[in-house]
């Protein structure tokens, strides 16, 4: 039996975050969303309380990152994501404003699966989403390792 995958969204703007939860949700995904508005949080929840990542162990994470976070940068999230043994394995999807050509190439040089950059067009943004929840649909996402 395969584990439900929990998605883990770490946003900080709380009017992005409602409008991927609700266009996610409108695709048709009801898998659980556990958000988070700032890194130092989602770390904790992701790591757990000794810093290894083993509270995770069996657990299907898939990860929707803000790069833009009040205090932390999200390249040293992904960074530390995929450096971990027990959660390198986790698709960690980039979802941000930013678009430059450089960054989008240092993600994927870390490990990102997939990076979206938010349409600014409010109609276009919903869309997205939705698309990104009929995706979600459909991966396959393994447990994080032991």
């Amino acid at each position: 039996m395969t584990q439900p995958v929990t998605i883990i969204m770490i946003e900080d703007d709380e009017g992005h975050a409602r409008l991927i939860e609700r266009n996610i949700r409108r695709s048709g995904v009801n898998n659980e969303i556990i958000p988070f508005g700032n890194g130092t949080d989602a770390m904790r929840h992701l790591f757990g309380a000794d810093g290894s990542g083993l509270s995770q162990k069996g657990n299907a994470l898939l990860i929707l990152l803000d790069l833009n976070l009040p205090d932390m940068s999200g390249i040293d999230i992904l960074k530390q994501i995929k450096e971990n043994s027990h959660l390198k394995a986790s698709p960690v999807v980039v979802l941000t404003t930013t678009d430059d050509s450089q960054e989008i190439k240092r993600c994927y040089e870390l490990g990102c699966n997939v990076y979206i950059t938010k349409p600014v067009n409010y109609e276009n943004f919903a869309n997205a989403i939705r698309q990104l929840g009929l995706f979600f649909s459909v991966i396959q996402v393994p447990p994080a390792a032991t």
